[in-house]
């Protein structure tokens, strides 16, 4: 098999992995254990095709609401399925948040609240604290994604200026029982950190979250500083009683999902190493130094021999070095495949894929890339420059020109960054 198909059955294998079909029944409450009403609320890019599995598998009464990203719904008929923006929000999100807290009210003991929570979540329940606007709330969210933050320190800020999560959610449906299925695309699988934690309770404080905005030098509104400041947007802490009969179940995860991906390359005969579920830190240094590896793989057969694949998850950021305005078409999986691909320099049997197992990375609705051995000297026979792209930031249309994008569609699910590294002995 080519290498670049291999390494797309790869991808695909780790996407089918954490599909809602699979992993939502097993813990769906049996229905004996709902005295009243089950009522879903739910947010992220797989909570729709979660809503449709529960409908499947729900014998009795079922209602409810979630909010997902554009071009993600799927058919529900008891469940609504609201659509917002991602990943700066919109006001779908914040009209669907709003409809959501009021779903909450007037529940009682005996009903049960299945929250369906996935990556994407925090953009697409923007409700703001009183006093702080959408429009505060859009330009925190494009200043944390061009500064360079990691996705829980990120998500620590949103939980502190938000009306919903950082466990409000849960602690608005007290005294109806709360079951949460995670679907994770964070590092370390923190549920606090999984759509910013709206239906779990949050260790972390508003201090925590002014540290981050004073680390990375963002420029809040008045009204957002003084929340922080006054301790006014202090999130749902664990021990809070309201959250006293709440249990979460994490459903899928990244780990899972390499370890997918590892059994078909097994399949084929190669042998395949998970070097970690949860790399963080800026999208080109990886980059190099998942090159670096390669080639003392292919080179030196250290720390293991090729054949081989690596395997690797995680999220990646990427500081943007030109303004937003002036940024090319990029996402952090193909700007880390770019600067791979540089600094592997053509060698004759690397190969690689990263992409986003949602599939939109960063800017475009692309999922990544695969790049090779010729990829290189591909780009400079038609006058593309790789280092002026990445410098731009705008991998996708380096990739795109050499018709070595990877695009998916919605994968209707969501366990982050996936990178393949594929080091052939011949």
């Amino acid at each position: 098999m080519p290498p670049p198909d291999l390494l797309q059955h790869l991808f695909a294998a780790a996407i089918a992995s954490a599909q809602p079909a699979q992993c939502v029944p097993p813990y769906l409450p049996r229905p004996e254990e709902v005295k009243g009403r089950l009522v879903v609320l739910g947010a992220g890019k797989a909570s729709a095709a979660m809503a449709q599995v529960v409908e499947q598998h729900w014998p009795g009464l079922l209602s409810g609401l979630v909010v997902t990203r554009y071009g993600y719904q799927v058919p529900c008929q008891r469940i609504e399925v609201v659509q917002a923006a991602h990943p700066v929000p919109d006001a779908a999100g914040l009209h669907a948040a709003q409809r959501m807290l009021a779903l909450a009210e007037g529940l009682t003991a005996d009903d049960v609240v299945l929250a369906l929570i996935s990556g994407g979540g925090s953009a697409l329940l923007p409700l703001p604290l009183p006093g702080i606007t959408l429009q505060d709330k859009q330009a925190i969210n494009r200043a944390l994604l061009a500064s360079g933050a990691s996705i829980g320190e990120m998500n620590t800020v949103r939980r502190h200026l938000s009306a919903i999560k950082g466990g409000r959610l849960a602690a608005a449906c007290h005294p109806a029982r709360v079951i949460t299925l995670l679907l994770s695309d964070v590092p370390g699988d923190h549920p606090a950190d999984i759509a910013s934690g709206p239906t779990v309770g949050d260790a972390s404080t508003c201090a925590d979250a002014l540290a981050i905005v004073q680390r990375y030098g963002l420029q809040l509104p008045p009204p957002v500083l003084a929340a922080l400041e006054s301790g006014a947007g202090e999130s749902i802490k664990p021990n809070d009683p309201r959250l006293a009969t709440a249990r979460t179940h994490l459903i899928a995860a990244p780990q899972q999902a390499l370890e997918a991906a590892a059994r078909v390359a097994q399949q084929h005969g190669i042998a395949c190493h998970i070097l970690s579920d949860a790399i963080e830190g800026e999208a080109r240094d990886v980059g190099q130094v998942l090159a670096a590896l390669a080639l003392q793989v292919a080179q030196r057969g250290q720390p293991f021999q090729p054949p081989c694949v690596l395997l690797s998850g995680g999220e990646t950021t990427v500081t943007l070095r030109s303004t937003p305005q002036t940024a090319g078409l990029g996402g952090r999986n193909v700007e880390c495949l770019l600067a791979f691909t540089l600094a592997t320099r053509g060698h004759p049997r690397i190969h690689a894929l990263m992409g986003d197992t949602d599939g939109v990375d960063g800017g475009a609705e692309i999922a990544g890339a695969c790049s090779g051995p010729h990829t290189l000297a591909q780009a400079f026979a038609q006058g593309l420059s790789p280092l002026a792209h990445l410098d731009g930031h705008d991998a996708h249309r380096f990739f795109q020109a050499l018709g070595a994008s990877v695009v998916t569609g919605p994968t209707l699910t969501n366990v982050n960054d996936f990178r393949a590294i594929l080091i052939l002995n011949k």
